[in-house]
């Protein structure tokens, strides 16, 4: 047999992590690595976070699962949460961000059909977008890398240059049911959507009776330095998926919608064996217990501009290999000048942890946690590897 026991789909690195410690995964053989990846903006409040681990202890000695025939503990007082601190009415629970994706364009698609617009069926998306890797999901992006193997897709998106609100214009048409969005392009390169361009899609969305879904899977959660990225906009959706940092490391998302968006998902529209269940539900409460107080919002904004200066002031001394720096929050990316997956690589070796994106992005996605000695170590990290990086071009030591 040549075909490895886990099936190779994973372009999987040296690193082997045994044990998280805040900032820190550490490796099988001890080496510490700054984690500046979280888990890809997964574990918001670092590793080992008590409060987090106690909370799940506890529920997991009580009930872990039940499925979603019973009423389940812990559902409804966190949906009360998220709607009491977001623009929804009603949430439903799922275990990742795709499945949270697909439960926002079912409902945008519910919402048409049954007030009577039936032949509303697609949905405008964006190039370089990306929601999960369903069938449904890379059949909404335009990144060949994701759909080429798998074509013929569903057809039932059209895809847009991401902020060109003329493009969207254009593909509007009597078939069109929502448009989704993700504010901050994350795998796409950290690229924000301009003010303009969300307050434009909340208008054309009002003007032809369309739903407005926004995919905060990655960039919701505290990760920008409020609850939410639309509420730096001032921009609300009728629909929107988050995942990611609402379990801060255990498998939890959602899709929260407004009263009107969910008229059509009724019993018997949608379901989940595990979504929602006791242990994700008290995952999700611990989590907003630390995230959504107002003085730890504001120490991610703090710590995020000081991060972004301390990365803006690096970029000089290395601006043969780097160019600019984007994003919110703590949602950071750097622009470098040649392709950033070899770097990231590299990076590894001196003991940091970033996540490469496209458009050459380095994605620094650190614990919303972190000190400022992190910042430091973080940006000594980086120095110290360009450094390397630069001699070990010279001889073609940089790995792929």
């Amino acid at each position: 047999m040549t075909i490895p026991v886990l099936m190779p789909t994973y372009s999987r690195c040296e690193v082997e992590p045994v044990e998280g410690d805040g900032a820190y995964l550490i490796g099988k053989d001890g080496k510490r690595y700054l984690d500046f990846a979280s888990g890809i903006a997964v574990n918001c409040l670092g590793h080992s976070h008590p409060h987090l681990i106690k909370t799940i202890q506890d529920q997991a000695a009580k009930l872990m699962h039940t499925s979603n025939l019973y009423s389940v503990p812990g559902q409804w007082e966190l949906a009360q949460r998220l709607v009491d601190l977001t623009f929804a009415d009603t949430v439903f629970f799922t275990n990742s961000g795709v499945e949270a994706f697909e439960c926002a364009a079912k409902t945008a698609l519910a919402y048409q059909h049954v007030t009577g617009n039936t032949d509303r069926s697609r949905i405008i998306t964006f190039n370089n977008a990306f929601h999960g890797r369903s069938i449904a999901a890379i059949s909404a992006t335009g990144s060949e890398k994701l759909r080429v193997p798998f074509e013929p897709l569903p057809d039932w998106s059209d895809h847009a240059p991401f902020n060109d609100l003329d493009a969207v214009k254009a593909l509007i048409s009597d078939k069109t049911a929502g448009i989704m969005v993700e504010p901050i392009q994350g795998e796409g390169g950290i690229l924000p959507a301009t003010q303009e361009f969300l307050q434009g899609l909340r208008d054309l969305c009002d003007e032809h009776h369309l739903m407005l879904i926004f995919d905060e899977v990655q960039c919701g959660v505290a990760r920008t330095g409020t609850l939410f990225a639309y509420e730096q906009y001032g921009v609300t959706p009728d629909i929107m998926a988050i995942a990611k940092g609402i379990g801060g490391g255990f498998p939890l998302g959602a899709c929260l919608a407004s009263e009107k968006a969910a008229v059509g998902m009724t019993v018997g529209t949608h379901g989940s064996t595990y979504g929602g269940n006791p242990l994700g539900m008290a995952a999700g409460q611990a989590v907003l217990d630390v995230v959504a107080e107002p003085d730890f919002l504001e120490q991610v904004r703090e710590k995020g501009e000081r991060l972004r200066q301390a990365l803006e002031q690096f970029i000089p001394n290395h601006d043969d290999l780097f160019e600019s720096v984007r994003g919110r929050g703590l949602m950071l990316g750097v622009r470098m000048t040649e392709a950033s997956r070899p770097f990231v690589n590299f990076a590894r070796q001196y003991g940091i942890l970033l996540v490469a994106a496209g458009d050459n992005v380095v994605r620094v996605l650190p614990p919303l946690n972190i000190e400022e000695e992190h910042i430091r170590e973080c940006v000594e990290k980086l120095s110290t590897v360009a450094n390397a990086y630069r001699e070990a071009k010279k001889t073609g030591d940089v790995p792929a």
